[in-house]
């Protein structure tokens, strides 16, 4: 019988020496590849103490954004619903009252909004999608929990803390994101 390709090797069915049947060589071998890495740099991060530095494409947790008065940018177009691939988001439209100027940047605004992060490819549709700037993806991790109902995150959990009543907080959920400028 012909082999098919010129790599097999034919295996060898000689007794093992003495030392070989005492395996020292193959011990001795994996001690020292062992002690190798004790001199290597830990690859590790010890994560409260110590933040990794972020790539400038990572995707995070979505964050709803609001303008410089503090009203929201969402309009509920629906768009970045309609690109998420994975189905993760939900909302629902309402019509601006009046006396809510000071909230709500268009007409409409999104009432209900809901991310499951259950589903959720952290693709960056959704952003790409939206039209003003409303949801972008940040900087922060998707915390762990043991619950399901707990990944699914509703309007306040996304929304971005208030620019003039919480400057800090706002600059900090920013992150180093450019800013883009938005479609009116």
């Amino acid at each position: 019988m012909q082999a098919l390709t010129n790599k097999a090797k034919q295996v060898s069915r000689k007794p093992m020496s003495f030392m070989e049947r005492m395996y020292l060589p193959a011990i001795f071998k994996g001690m020292m590849i062992t002690f190798s890495h004790i001199f290597k740099k830990k690859p590790t991060i010890n994560y409260p103490e110590k933040k990794r530095p972020f790539s400038p494409v990572f995707r995070g947790l979505q964050i709803l954004n609001r303008d410089e008065e503090g009203r929201e940018n969402c309009t509920a177009c629906g768009l970045c619903a309609v690109a998420c691939p994975a189905e993760a988001i939900t909302m629902e439209a309402a019509e601006r009252q009046v006396g809510e100027e000071h909230l709500y940047k268009e007409e409409k605004y999104a009432a209900k909004y809901e991310i499951n992060m259950l589903r959720c490819i952290f693709c960056g549709l959704c952003e790409d999608a939206c039209p003003k700037d409303a949801i972008y993806l940040s900087e922060t991790f998707t915390p762990a929990d043991y619950q399901r109902k707990q990944f699914i995150y509703d309007k306040n959990d996304l929304l971005i803390p208030h620019p003039k009543e919480n400057p800090d907080a706002y600059s900090k959920a920013l992150g180093n994101r450019p800013k883009r400028e938005s479609v009116n």
